[in-house]
């Protein structure tokens, strides 16, 4: 339910953003979708990272839409959009995010990571 309320909220705010904005440049679009969009795509991710399948697309369809609305984006395919504009997929943020938090964690405990943190697998022959 909580990805589905956050890209409802989102498709919400870009609606409002389409009905204002006739054409949007590269720019406009990264300060617009920064401030007033992506807020309701990542709200309190830490705590409920989605991890269905469903949830993810549910998402990143609403960025998928966003970043149709740039000049000149609109028929190029959503990697090179992505490129262009210079932002990563959610999926990619998320894994990012969850990347920092370990190593602030690590860094405040002082942790030894391939002793204590991770687990490391060897392969018996």
């Amino acid at each position: 339910m909580q990805c589905i309320q956050s890209a409802k909220k989102a498709q919400s705010v870009l609606g409002m953003v389409r009905r204002h904005f006739k054409e949007i440049d590269k720019d406009d679009f990264k300060i617009i979708y920064n401030t007033y969009v992506r807020p309701h795509l990542e709200y309190c991710e830490q705590a409920w990272s989605p991890y269905l399948q469903k949830d993810k697309t549910c998402l990143e369809k609403v960025q998928r839409r966003a970043t149709k609305m740039v000049k000149g984006l609109k028929k190029l395919p959503y990697e090179t959009r992505l490129k262009r504009l210079g932002i990563y997929t959610l999926e990619r943020r998320r894994l990012r995010v969850d990347l920092i938090e370990t190593f602030k964690i690590a860094g405040k405990e002082r942790i030894d990571f391939f002793k204590k943190f991770f687990e490391l697998a060897y392969a018996t022959s």
